[in-house]
């Protein structure tokens, strides 16, 4: 299912996009990033932000990491998110909640190929198994140029 797409309505200084970009292009973009900046909140409520290696599969983003790593724990406790791409200039901002998945055996096999084929390396498939996060975004902000064509895609 698409999302709904709508110009970003920006301060004036910043200028008035006219264009909306397509989502698949968008989708292309979180598919092929080699690595995700994971944004999330501390108990105390300060924000942690940390690269991790992810795959993009069926709509959703999908990673994982030990137990111990503060992302790891702060999910656990609150699952808020925010996502941004490396690329600055034409940025591409994921928000949604994470949730905790246990993927079935086939599953984490396909999750292994998927790594394998996108980093060079997976880990093994009883560490899937152990379960991953899955983030399905509320909103997607995307711009090329962002007094141009700033978008916002919303899901339903």
């Amino acid at each position: 299912m698409e999302p709904a797409a709508e110009t970003l309505r920006l301060p004036a200084a910043y200028g008035s996009p006219s264009v909306l970009l397509g989502w698949s292009d968008v989708e292309t973009r979180l598919s092929e990033a080699a690595h995700y900046w994971l944004a999330t909140v501390r108990p105390d409520g300060r924000p942690h932000a940390v690269p991790v290696d992810g795959l993009w599969v069926g709509g959703r983003l999908v990673f994982s990491g030990d137990p111990d790593a503060i992302h790891e724990r702060n999910l656990a406790r609150h699952p808020a998110v925010s996502i941004h791409l490396e690329q600055a200039e034409a940025a591409t901002i994921l928000e949604g909640r994470a949730e905790r998945h246990t993927p079935t055996a086939l599953e984490a096999h396909d999750l292994a190929c998927a790594s394998k084929d996108k980093y060079g390396y997976a880990p093994p498939k009883s560490a899937y198994q152990a379960g991953v996060w899955r983030v399905c975004p509320r909103v997607v902000l995307a711009w090329t140029a962002l007094y141009r064509d700033a978008t916002r895609f919303t899901f339903g």
